[in-house]
């Protein structure tokens, strides 16, 4: 049976310094698109959309990135966005912000359904090294179901770069990976190999969602679970509609990818226990000669 949804992906700007008026940019952005597309059912934002990555540029005064971490649930941002999904009565995945937590501070990706709730919290598990070096690692895989349609699994940004988050969402169930990132820099070029290698590995659909400007070079893409590209922007404020059927996860899955692989049946039945899970990833041969990680290491002659 098909299960059409429909799902907007926002590449856009956003208020410099300015979380609230971001928010509200959002909301603008969201009533927007639930006036004209009605059937969208579900509006991603890119990473630290509601705050901005204010490390990339001279921020007008010390901390300001931190002035805007919250609680969630309970903080004004968070509370906000819940309000939004709520009134304009879709799914809503504002990207990614700043979440306090006790003394620690996690970039977090939440999930609003039409109801205003937050059903699913996500907390990056990969920071980029050394920019994000006071962020904590989140430690919990994340997915969430949308009513009679599917599963749908979190992601951040650096953490497509480690294969085995993508594949135990996937493990999970996930069958659409919605992936909020803010990449300004040149590696976006790799980005985009890995979004369609993430959709190809694990047989799913791939929402990769970039901010502009400081904030991003854009190119956010949508692929579908036999790796191919069904649109990619370009490095303007852009939307993107598009109407993702989960029964053809399904028949991928089951068929084989354009009809040809089943991997995912395969990775299943194989007797192959992996030495670097059982064993533990750093007692490779590998880690005995790579040094630690360190940050601004000068380059050696």
């Amino acid at each position: 049976m098909s299960k059409p949804f429909g799902i907007a992906a926002v590449q856009m700007s956003v208020v410099p310094w300015d979380a609230p008026a971001t928010v509200e940019k959002m909301a603008d952005v969201t009533q927007q698109i639930a006036r004209s597309f009605p059937w969208v059912q579900m509006i991603v934002f890119h990473e630290l959309c509601v705050a901005g990555l204010v490390q990339f540029v001279a921020e007008p005064s010390p901390g300001a990135w931190r002035r805007s971490a919250e609680v969630i649930p309970g903080g004004p941002l968070s509370t906000r966005l819940c309000e939004i999904a709520r009134k304009t009565r879709k799914w809503l995945i504002p990207g990614s912000m700043y979440e306090l937590d006790g003394d620690k501070l996690y970039n977090t990706s939440l999930a609003i359904s039409p109801e205003g709730e937050i059903v699913a919290k996500y907390r990056k598990m990969f920071p980029w090294l050394p920019l994000e070096a006071g962020t904590a690692f989140g430690d919990e895989f994340v997915v969430f179901d949308v009513p009679d349609v599917g599963r749908f699994g979190l992601s951040i940004c650096y953490d497509m770069w480690f294969p085995e988050t993508i594949r135990n969402l996937v493990w999970m169930g996930a069958e659409v990976i919605i992936h909020p990132t803010m990449t300004p820099t040149s590696d976006r070029e790799l980005e985009l190999v890995l979004s369609r290698a993430n959709a190809i590995f694990n047989q799913c659909y791939f929402v990769d969602v970039n901010g502009i400007g400081p904030w991003g070079g854009g190119r956010s893409l949508i692929v579908d679970p036999n790796g191919r590209v069904l649109q990619e922007a370009g490095q303007h404020e852009t939307i993107m509609t598009e109407i993702i059927d989960l029964e053809l996860v399904r028949q991928t899955r089951e068929y084989g990818t354009i009809g040809l692989a089943q991997t995912l049946k395969q990775w299943r039945d194989t007797p192959v226990q992996y030495p670097a899970y059982r064993d533990g990833i750093g007692q490779g041969e590998l880690f005995k000669t790579l040094g630690p990680l360190r940050f601004f290491r000068k380059l050696e002659s």
